[in-house]
């Protein structure tokens, strides 16, 4: 468990702070902001002390990094060294990092004693000389990586008005000895787990708002049924009505899922309980109505359908029976993914033969299609995070094989999300689910 202290640093923070003009995250055109993040200050100096110390700076500065907006600058030009000067606000020259473009300044400071450690760490606007976030966690080593990442969180509360991806998981699809199971990671890659050990293929993971259910189709029973999990209880369901039960989506802010089920004939979208009761139909048209998305606020679904005689992304709200279609241009257009922000949807489109990833206007009213990625292989499977910065897709650019890659929501600084073996496919980004 990580205790924080903020205690010391509250009133400073409430004197000195000011609202800082926030980092505009949506904007396709964003400049990374510079900013410098100094070695740690070994209070008492000791080997521990100092390993402690550099292992948070370099998990604070890959932290910062990953977020796309934050441009992490070259030690190498540094003036001064916080670290062996001073790491508190009076004690900074904030002219030597004005000075070299820094905009922003991220101090820290480190105790440990008998594996346990407390880390003093600080967010700085230099050119306002102000203290944008002070704060103190204790704990024992083991939890350094959760410590630094919270207070990546408030930095990033502090400059985009949201508390960012520091606090989600990825749910994916990897193979394991010829089959497909689901597992989970911290939202950086790191620390994947195996979730399921069907030993048959599992598909389609998707969180509940409240990242404690995990819904999955899977062939464990010999044909495609979702299996609805709770990680931390020994609850769940399965839904298995004759036919297929597949592409389950949970409804935000209530365990209630849609999914497309097939015991009428037809492929149709309905809403379920998270027992696997059925709600009510959602879908009423002829052809494949599959890959229900609901939006932010639960009142629409994205989906993919057939009915025009080729798969395009539709909208309908789930109180009514009338659906839009949203795609026009290319032929084959599927895997919609609604941006948290309720206004635009990522989708999958193959032009040319070419499968990549597109991002689509929806609100205030339907604009045309911006394409993300090209020529680095078929990439598919968009999900957005959390704070609508980053979207996880699969890609085969690495000599046909299936990873994870993350981008941007404008498409840029694609890189290659975690290492591990086997192919990874189908990637679902939970909200926060604590540290």
């Amino acid at each position: 468990m990580v205790w924080i202290w903020a205690s010391i640093f509250l009133l400073a923070v409430q004197a000195l702070a000011k609202d800082y003009d926030y980092i505009s995250i949506s904007n396709p055109f964003l400049n990374k902001t510079p900013v410098a993040v100094t070695s740690f200050k070994a209070f008492s100096g000791h080997e521990a002390e100092v390993a402690a110390g550099a292992q948070a700076e370099q998990i604070l500065k890959a932290g910062l990094d990953f977020t796309g907006y934050l441009k992490i600058m070259d030690p190498t030009a540094f003036l001064s060294n916080p670290g062996e000067s001073g790491i508190q606000l009076g004690q900074i020259n904030f002219k030597d990092w004005t000075g070299i473009g820094a905009e922003l300044l991220v101090t820290g400071g480190v105790e440990e004693l008998d594996g346990q450690v407390k880390l003093q760490l600080r967010l700085m606007d230099t050119f306002n000389t102000k203290l944008l976030v002070g704060k103190i966690y204790s704990g024992p080593t083991t939890q350094i990586r959760a410590m630094v990442h919270r207070f990546c969180a408030e930095v990033a509360k502090a400059l985009t008005g949201n508390f960012g991806v520091f606090g989600s998981k990825i749910a994916f699809v990897s193979t394991v000895n010829g089959n497909k199971e689901i597992y989970s990671c911290d939202f950086d890659g790191f620390n994947p787990r195996q979730i399921t050990h069907h030993k048959s293929i599992s598909l389609s993971p998707a969180w509940s708002h409240d990242g404690q259910w995990l819904a999955y189709v899977s062939y464990a029973k010999g044909k495609p049924d979702i299996f609805i999990k709770n990680l931390r209880e020994n609850l769940g369901a399965i839904v298995n009505y004759k036919g297929i039960n597949i592409s389950p989506d949970w409804m935000p802010g209530k365990l209630n899922l849609a999914a497309t089920l097939s015991f009428s004939g037809d492929q149709e979208i309905y809403l379920l309980t998270r027992k696997g009761e059925i709600i009510k139909r959602v879908t009423k048209s002829w052809g494949s109505n599959v890959s229900p998305k609901f939006s932010p606020d639960g009142r629409m679904i994205a989906f993919t359908s057939s009915r025009s005689g080729n798969p395009q992304i539709y909208i309908q709200g789930l109180d009514s029976e009338e659906a839009q279609r949203v795609t026009f241009t290319g032929r084959y257009n599927t895997s919609p993914a609604w941006s948290p922000d309720g206004k635009k949807i990522a989708y999958v489109g193959i032009e040319k033969n070419k499968i990549n990833i597109f991002v689509i206007s929806v609100y205030p009213h339907i604009g045309n299609p911006v394409q993300l990625t090209a020529e680095q292989g078929d990439n598919e499977d968009p999900c957005w995070s959390p704070d609508g910065t980053l979207i996880v897709f699969k890609s085969k650019r690495n000599g046909g094989r299936a990873n994870l890659f993350v981008m941007t929501a404008a498409g840029t600084d694609q890189r290659r999300l975690l290492s591990m073996p086997g192919l990874q496919s189908e990637p679902d980004w939970s909200g926060d689910t604590g540290f």
